[in-house]
């Protein structure tokens, strides 16, 4: 970390090779700083990220309102977070989109951030869920094309609008897995079965967790 902070890199991921450094998840930048060939893996365009993120929180939004009273404070062993709150996080990923293009950053504290008290089950946690879908199409229909060319500093190093999207839609669509994985495990019947064509082109972790 000492290397790190001297090199003006605050926390990683970063790859150094000498002097040179390249801070950020960027596959291509790091194969460049070693001298090797990569190539990049087929990525959707922007609109249909836009699209595909709307589709997968329709579906997270769906069964959110599904998970019972009893259940909402459950946790899975795999996680400090229960039911409720990670189906709070779902729609919390996918809003920190916007909110982050906006700010011009992303604060890791944004994914820390429980369900409000408020929001006392799923109905409640479902309606905000709509609340961002609607917020999301509304700085998706008045953001111009070159919006997505345009960068934004991350907690995990500065990312271009476009990859920050993919990201923000992949890590919506795990969550959604996680979703279903936990109803099934739970005994619960989901309102329709998970439609896997949501994940296509989409650099999915292999692990549900």
């Amino acid at each position: 970390m000492e290397e790190m902070r001297r090199l003006g890199v605050p926390r990683p991921p970063a790859v150094a090779v000498g002097d040179r450094i390249v801070h950020g998840w960027n596959p291509e930048g790091y194969a460049q700083l070693v001298g090797v060939n990569y190539k990049t893996p087929r990525q959707l365009a922007p609109r249909a990220l836009a699209t595909r993120l709307d589709a997968i929180l329709a579906a997270a939004e769906s069964v959110t309102r599904a998970i019972p009273a009893e259940r909402i404070g459950w946790k899975p062993p795999e996680r400090d977070r229960t039911l409720g709150d990670l189906a709070f996080h779902v729609f919390r990923v996918g809003g920190s989109f916007a909110d982050a293009m906006d700010l011009g950053e992303l604060p890791e504290s944004w994914f820390g951030q429980a369900a409000p008290t408020d929001l006392t089950d799923g109905p409640a946690i479902a309606r905000y869920g709509s609340l961002v879908r609607g917020r999301l199409a509304g700085w998706f229909e008045g953001a111009g094309d070159s919006e997505f060319a345009r960068d934004v500093q991350t907690y995990y190093g500065p990312q271009s609008a476009h990859d920050f999207l993919e990201r923000t839609t992949w890590h919506a669509a795990q969550h959604l897995r996680q979703l279903h994985v936990l109803f099934e495990r739970l005994g619960i019947t989901p309102p329709a079965p998970l439609d896997t064509r949501l994940f296509a082109d989409l650099p999915l972790p292999k692990s549900i967790w």
